[in-house]
């Protein structure tokens, strides 16, 4: 009877890693699907964006205007187009990054640099320096990471209290963004709204972004990425337990402390430019664990592709659906990301009390 029972133990093993690597094949082959899917319709959108507008040219047309003889058609699209067409990928990037990078280092689904403030400390930042000191443009990103880490400082010490509550954190989070943002308002309405790099901070318009934006965001964002696929490991063990990261060698507090810095970069640079943008470093992260499951080294390099195509598409459809008029990709953001955030905080156990 007993060595009936161990064969059946042994089989019933042999049967449970079989299921096992079945289930790991099955995440694989659609991480792997995902990943080639949001390529392609990033590659789909890039051209598509190039094209909607009153100036339209063929495909072939556009690549002879690049490449081979000047066409005034494709330099108007070169000149007005492109410039926000990088812009809302690279932002988008570095935005929905910065979410997964929040997520793994406050152990909160739900936390967002728009959500927590970060977002809205950097923008009062550039706001500051625009409106008195506009021969320093070109550190406006700079003074805009100043800006977030001293919004993220704020959120970290108020919410912490023998410890850290993502509750707590969302609260304090909503505090801070208000307070920066009404502040970040208050400067717009005093300088008349005709000062026209305040206004495209604090609508997050990016419609007469030029090539010299993209030079200032481009270094910072790339630099950005790089630093978050460093820190891929150190997202995945800050998943545990501190005494099960301790134990492994980790010196959690100094890597949280790290990677937050890393998220607070590219918030702060991405919103410097852009526009505080909310929800999108909220609704990407969760999608992609849903696509590629939560190991960072997949998450990480998927949400930057799904952020940039989705900041993209909210850029898009902003400028299409009210023509000839437009509206902010923060704002389609905002009415997209409001009730996915509401399902979230809803579905989370952790608030359900």
């Amino acid at each position: 009877m007993k060595r009936i029972n161990l064969g059946r133990g042994q089989d019933s093993q042999n049967a449970e890693w079989l299921d096992d690597g079945r289930r790991k094949k099955k995440k694989g082959a659609r991480a792997i699907a995902s990943f080639l899917s949001i390529a392609v319709l990033l590659i789909l959108l890039f051209f598509a964006a190039i094209n909607i507008g009153s100036l339209q040219v063929g495909f072939v047309e556009l690549l002879k205007g690049l490449f081979v003889a000047y066409d005034p058609d494709v330099a108007t699209i070169w000149d007005l187009r492109f410039p926000r067409i990088i812009i809302s990928m690279l932002a988008g990037a570095g935005i929905a990054v910065s979410g997964v990078l929040f997520q793994a280092v406050l152990k909160n689904p739900l936390a967002d640099p728009g959500i927590i403030g970060i977002s809205s400390g950097a923008s009062f930042a550039a706001v500051l320096i625009t409106a008195f000191a506009p021969g320093w443009y070109f550190f406006t990103p700079l003074v805009a990471f100043m800006g977030g880490v001293a919004a993220f400082l704020m959120v970290y010490c108020l919410s912490w209290k023998g410890g850290l509550n993502p509750l707590r954190i969302i609260l304090t989070g909503v505090a801070v963004d208000a307070l920066f943002s009404g502040l970040a308002s208050a400067f717009h309405s005093m300088s008349g709204g005709d000062m026209s790099g305040v206004a495209s901070i604090v609508e997050a318009n990016i419609t007469q972004k030029t090539w010299d934006d993209v030079a200032t965001l481009f270094p910072y964002i790339v630099a950005g990425l790089f630093l978050a696929m460093v820190f891929i490991g150190e997202c995945n063990l800050l998943s545990l337990e501190d005494k099960t990261a301790r134990s492994l060698g980790v010196n959690v507090n100094a890597t949280r402390i790290c990677i937050s810095l890393v998220a607070v970069l590219l918030a702060s640079i991405s919103t410097a430019i852009a526009g505080a943008i909310s929800f999108l470093g909220l609704i990407v992260p969760h999608i992609g664990r849903i696509l590629v499951g939560s190991d960072h080294k997949a998450l990480v390099p998927f949400s930057a592709l799904a952020g940039a195509f989705t900041f993209l598409l909210a850029d898009t459809i902003g400028r299409t659906i009210a023509t000839p008029y437009e509206v902010s990709a923060a704002v389609i953001m905002s009415v997209v990301g409001g009730p996915f955030f509401i399902i979230l905080l809803r579905r989370s156990k952790k608030y359900a009390n």
